[in-house]
């Protein structure tokens, strides 16, 4: 899991990627061949990301895990999205039942539930 501050950075890093981004984000392979490998991860860790050229076209993507973290997180949030959309479009009105008949075939109460704190993400 992130830390609130680290997953800060990371959303407002990959909020503000830009075509100049991308353009900057460019590293020729030969500079890890001279030596400037600790260099490149350090512009990685600033920037979030860096794109590896060998013969001119892209070869990898170097990220932070963090930025790595947040779009593993980001694919399954949107594979959940869409399970949930295909299950709402096959669902009938009789897939449903109200919260209070639900409550009561598992033994919960309105008193049961004062005081429980819910978090959605």
């Amino acid at each position: 899991m992130l830390i609130l501050n680290n997953k800060k950075r990371v959303d407002v890093m990959l909020n503000h990627i830009s075509i100049s981004g991308v353009v900057n984000s460019f590293v020729p392979i030969s500079r890890f061949n001279k030596g400037e490998a600790n260099k490149i991860f350090e512009e990685v860790r600033e920037t979030g990301f860096k794109i590896v050229l060998k013969n001119n076209s892209p070869a990898c993507v170097l990220l932070t895990p963090e930025t790595y973290e947040q779009m593993l997180e980001t694919i399954e949030n949107y594979r959940l999205f869409i399970e949930a959309e295909k299950r709402m479009e096959n669902a009938k009105a009789e897939d449903f039942i109200p919260a209070e008949k639900a409550m009561q075939e598992l033994g919960i109460n309105v008193a049961d539930l004062d005081g429980t704190d819910v978090e959605l993400e």
